[in-house]
């Protein structure tokens, strides 16, 4: 300050002529200037102090408390804030007698009682124990199986094992049902069996499967016959009959049921007959003529030297063939399938049967077979069924002897 007021009394001497202006200014700086509470002693009139008004805050409320209410509306002064008191604690001392009488619904207190604690006996001890040891056996029990499946997984992996895929629903045998299934029957017991099995409400046709050597599907190599049951099959069949003559009239008496030459050749071939007959037969003058229906006919009906339906003794094979003559022939896979009567026969009827079929198969036997003796190179299997139920396996010894006890009684006729 005194520096500022130096330089202007040098610039006072140097410039002498100022305004009024200039000088008012000069003492304005110069001038000292008292407190605001202090008066000045320049001034010719005496100055007031300006009075100060003490400031107050109001006191921050904590979140958990709601705020102040709002002042008042009318243009009042606000209310001043409430003085703060100082937090002043009560001393604690120990409630008497007397102070217990003015207090209502004092909380009651209920005394706490502990269990007695007592030293386990070696009985408990050792029961605790055990238990102990059972969980723990758990645990290891299940840990070792977690340990061994993933052992075989992993050899399963490292080996390339693959599981066994069973398709689902599957029906697993047991070693009984495996062991029965391939028991074989005597020839008696099998026809026993047929006949208990045999439990329709109509009269079931015994039958035979016959499965004979794999060399017989060859197609060069035919087999086909006939057979004259000793007691028939249960079943009259339709005949007819080719023939001209005396040969058509034995056929009539005989009983055919369709007797004719050429003009039944020729209806036939022109469609006008429809051929529904079980067996056919011919006289050896008609069998040039035959020939032009053979595709006509049905599979099997085509008179063959072979199966006795070429004959010129007419009579006699209608008569057969009416009630007891069966004609057999092996299919494409060399299976033969016969019927040799009723399951009602007697079990002796029913083996006569039997070894009579079984005599007429071994005489149409191939002779391009190698290495075949009476049955083995020949015959594989031999079953025997009813025509609704199982089917039962039979030995070929068996078969053997039914065989020869035929030839025996058909001698001794």
């Amino acid at each position: 300050m005194s520096a500022f007021k130096n330089l202007l009394t040098q610039a006072a001497h140097r410039h002498s002529s100022f305004p009024k202006t200039t000088q008012s200014l000069l003492s304005l700086l110069t001038r000292h200037r008292p407190f605001s509470n202090q008066p000045d002693p320049n001034s010719s009139s005496p100055r007031t102090p300006v009075p100060i008004q003490p400031v107050s805050y109001a006191v921050k409320q904590p979140e958990n408390e709601s705020p102040p209410p709002p002042p008042a509306a009318g243009g009042g002064q606000s209310p001043s804030p409430p003085e703060q008191t100082p937090d002043i604690r009560p001393e604690t001392r120990a409630w008497t007698r007397e102070d217990f009488r003015y207090v209502k619904d004092a909380p009651s207190i209920c005394p706490v009682s502990y269990p007695t604690r007592v030293a386990p006996l070696p009985e408990d001890r050792a029961a605790s124990e055990e238990v102990k040891d059972e969980g723990a056996n758990d645990e290891l029990e299940k840990e070792r199986r977690r340990i061994e499946f993933e052992n075989q997984n992993m050899m399963r992996r490292v080996l390339r094992v693959e599981e066994e895929k069973v398709p689902f629903p599957t029906l697993i045998r047991s070693e009984d049902d495996r062991k029965k299934g391939k028991v074989v029957y005597d020839l008696k017991e099998g026809i026993q069996l047929v006949k208990a099995n045999a439990k329709r409400n109509f009269e079931e046709t015994f039958e035979a499967h016959v499965k004979l050597t794999p060399e017989l599907r060859r197609t060069d190599l035919k087999l086909s016959g006939s057979v004259l049951l000793p007691h028939g099959s249960g079943k009259k069949f339709s005949v007819a009959v080719f023939a001209e003559g005396d040969a058509a009239e034995e056929a009539r008496e005989a009983g055919a049921a369709c007797v004719g030459g050429n003009e039944l050749i020729e209806r036939i071939k022109s469609g006008q007959e429809k051929f529904r007959y079980d067996k056919c037969f011919a006289t050896r003058e008609m069998m040039n003529h035959v020939l032009k229906i053979a595709k006509r006919l049905k599979r099997g009906l085509m008179p063959n030297p072979d199966n006795g339906t070429v004959t010129n003794d007419i009579s006699r094979a209608v008569r057969e063939a009416i009630s007891q003559t069966i004609i057999f022939q092996k299919d494409k896979s060399a299976i033969v399938h016969v019927p040799l009567g009723k399951v009602t026969y007697s079990e002796e009827a029913l083996r006569e049967n039997v070894g009579a079929f079984v005599n007429a198969l071994l005489q149409a036997k191939p002779a391009g077979l190698k290495k075949s003796s009476k049955y083995a190179g020949y015959v594989s299997t031999f079953h025997i069924c009813s025509s609704m139920g199982p089917s039962v396996p039979v030995t070929m010894q068996s078969v053997s002897m039914a065989v020869d006890r035929y030839n025996r009684l058909r001698l001794l006729a």
